[in-house]
């Protein structure tokens, strides 16, 4: 039973390989991205931009995740993004900040001035 486990953990492990992307930049907490997201309005596609400070991360392989937050018109705006998802079709990372937290929840009470990263 043991064995049988072990070699669907390999089979899984080959399968999700195909999968993912090889030209992802290293993203961290804190650092301020670019992502460019593929639309699909009607028959047509279109690539919109989303650009905000990333305050989480999880890394889990295939299923890795990162939220990224951006204030408009005063009110935050969160979005989580699948980074290995065909939809996402570039990242650019515009500023890298070093902070001391695995997770920036905090900026969620966090307004105006307050809210700067250094």
């Amino acid at each position: 039973m043991i064995h049988f486990l072990i070699v669907l953990n390999l089979i899984l492990k080959k399968v999700e390989q195909t999968y993912l992307k090889t030209n992802i930049p290293s993203i961290n907490v804190g650092d301020s991205v670019r992502l460019g997201l593929l639309i699909k309005e009607g028959d047509k596609e279109r690539i919109q931009y989303y650009q905000g400070i990333t305050i989480s991360k999880k890394n889990a392989g295939i299923n890795k995740t990162i939220t990224v937050r951006r204030v408009m018109q005063g009110i935050g705006i969160e979005r989580l993004f699948l980074i290995n998802s065909p939809r996402i079709v570039s990242f650019e990372l515009k500023k890298s900040i070093k902070v001391k937290r695995g997770k920036l929840y905090y900026l969620r009470k966090l307004a105006g001035k307050s809210a700067r990263l250094k």
